[in-house]
C-alpha cells in the first residue's frame, strides 16, 4: 500500500534525507554510484525495503534530470544516440523492478563486486582511458552494443540499482567517449532507468512520498551542481572520482554480501 501521511517523521529524518540526496546526486552527476548513499539513507528510515527501492527511484530522477539537462545544454551529450536508447531504458528497468520483486538478488552480487573489481583495475592500470575522446560517430556495431548495453543496465538499475552508473561509464568510455561526455550521456540513460523502475513501482504502490520528495529537493541541487562539477574540472577530476567511488562500492556490497547491514 502507498505511504503518504507524515506519522511520526521527524524534522532530523528529512533534513538527513535531503542532505543524503544531495550527496548521492553530486556524486551521481560525476560519475554514477550515488544509490551507495542514496538507498541506505532511505532503509534508514525503517521503510520496507521494495518501498525503500521505490522511493529511491522517486528522488533519483530528479537528480539526474537536473544533471542530465545541465550536460544537454552544454553540448555533453550526444543526442543522436541516447534519444533512440531511452525508450530501451525505460522498459528494461521496469522489467528489472518487476523480476526484484519475485527473485533474491543474493546470488548476483559477487558476480557485480567481481565486475567492479575488474572495471577499478583497468582504469586504474591504463591510466589514460577516457581521458580523450575517440567517438566516431554511430555505425552498425556502434548501436548494436550500444542497444545491448543500455538493455542490460537499465534492467540491473531496476534489479539492484548500486553502480549502475558507473557501468554506464564505463561502456561509453570504452565506445570512445571521454569520461565527462560519458559522464553526460550515461546521466540521459540513467534518467531513463529511474524512469522506468519509478512507473513500475508506483503502480505496485511501493513509494513514500513524503520522503522521496524530500529527498528529490536535495538530489536536484545536487545533480546540477555535480554536472557543473564534472564540466568544470574535465575528464581527470572524474577519472580520480570513479576510482574513489567505485571502491566504495566494492566495499559496500562486499559487506552486504558477507552479512553486514
Amino acid at each position: 500500500m502507498m505511504e503518504y501521511g507524515i506519522g511520526d517523521t521527524s524534522v532530523w529524518t528529512l533534513l538527513c534525507l535531503l542532505g543524503a540526496g544531495f550527496l548521492a546526486a553530486w556524486i551521481d552527476a560525476i560519475v554514477g554510484g550515488g544509490g551507495v548513499i542514496s538507498l541506505p539513507a532511505v532503509l534508514l528510515t525503517g521503510i520496507p525495503p521494495t518501498t525503500a527501492l521505490g522511493t529511491n527511484k522517486l528522488a533519483a530522477i530528479a537528480g539526474v534530470m537536473a544533471a542530465s539537462v545541465t550536460f544537454w545544454r552544454n553540448g555533453h551529450v550526444r543526442k543522436r544516440l541516447v534519444v533512440r536508447l531511452f525508450p530501451l531504458a525505460v522498459i528494461a528497468a521496469a522489467l528489472g523492478s518487476y523480476t526484484v520483486m519475485h527473485v533474491p538478488v543474493m546470488y548476483l552480487e559477487p558476480i557485480i563486486i567481481a565486475a567492479l573489481i575488474a572495471v577499478s583495475g583497468f582504469v586504474l592500470r591504463h591510466k589514460r582511458f577516457g581521458q580523450e575522446a575517440s567517438y566516431r560517430g554511430e555505425r552498425p556495431r556502434i548501436w548494436l552494443v550500444a542497444a545491448a548495453v543500455t538493455v542490460a543496465f537499465s534492467f540491473y538499475d531496476g534489479f539492484i540499482g548500486p553502480g549502475t552508473g558507473a557501468f554506464f561509464m564505463m561502456a561509453l568510455v570504452a565506445l570512445g567517449f571521454d569520461f565527462v561526455h560519458a559522464s553526460g550521456n550515461s546521466r540521459v540513460l540513467n534518467m531513463g532507468s529511474n524512469l522506468g523502475s519509478l512507473l513500475f513501482f508506483l503502480t505496485v504502490g511501493e513509494v513514500h512520498l513524503l520522503y522521496g520528495a524530500v529527498m528529490a529537493c536535495g538530489m536536484a541541487a545536487g545533480g546540477y551542481v555535480g554536472a557543473r562539477t564534472a564540466m568544470t574540472r574535465g575528464a581527470g577530476f572524474v577519472r580520480v572520482i570513479f576510482m574513489v567511488v567505485t571502491g566504495l562500492l566494492i566495499v559496500r556490497l562486499a559487506w552486504s554480501y558477507s552479512g553486514g547491514a
